[in-house]
């Protein structure tokens, strides 16, 4: 498996996308998979402010539910409003249409703590 060389990964199977100070935050496709079919996503109000570790909310899928974990602190500036009626689109697109949140960063000097590609690669390895 794959993972794309731009994005930052937890050990709990959430990434991000740093962008200035902006964290798009979904989960990688080893999480897809582990959990199967997506059924529902439980996610935070725009304005919610998250620190690193936190849980941002919950999927659910036909095997597990599982805990959303920031992998950064800061403000919920958006949420995917897609995935409110179409959660597969995790499934189907976990680093494109299926993004979770997107956070406005509190403390930048975080994302040196997420694992890179090759990283996190040898990690779910």
């Amino acid at each position: 498996m794959e993972f794309p060389k731009d994005l930052l990964f937890t050990d709990d199977h959430e990434y991000a996308r740093i962008n200035g100070d902006i964290a798009v935050i979904g989960v990688s496709e080893y999480a897809q998979e582990q959990l199967g079919d997506i059924t529902y996503i439980e996610m935070p109000q725009v304005g919610d402010s998250v620190a690193k570790g936190d849980s941002l909310g919950v999927i659910e899928a036909v095997k597990a539910a599982s805990d959303i974990y920031s992998p950064v602190s800061g403000e919920v500036i958006e949420v995917n409003s897609d995935l409110e009626d179409n959660p597969e689109l995790v499934n189907q697109d976990c680093y494109g249409k299926g993004w979770i949140i997107k956070l406005k960063m509190s403390d930048k000097s975080e994302v040196s703590g997420l694992m890179n590609s090759d990283s996190y690669k040898a990690h779910v390895e």
